[in-house]
């Protein structure tokens, strides 16, 4: 599995918007890997921001 779809799966079985922080400590990935991650899914639409500073997919 790689690094996005890590990310992405924490913010689905999360269940409520996650802050950076929050997705870095449950995947257990590198702070700059999970940043790297998250440019790249916020790119392509897969993840929003509805509440500031948290996460969640865009479904």
């Amino acid at each position: 599995m790689d690094d996005q779809a890590i990310v992405l799966q924490v913010l689905e079985n999360a269940g409520v918007p996650l802050s950076q922080k929050e997705i870095e400590a449950q995947s257990g990935l590198d702070p700059k890997v999970v940043d790297k991650a998250m440019k790249a899914l916020k790119k392509d639409e897969k993840i929003v921001s509805k509440i500031r500073c948290k996460w969640e997919p865009n479904h």
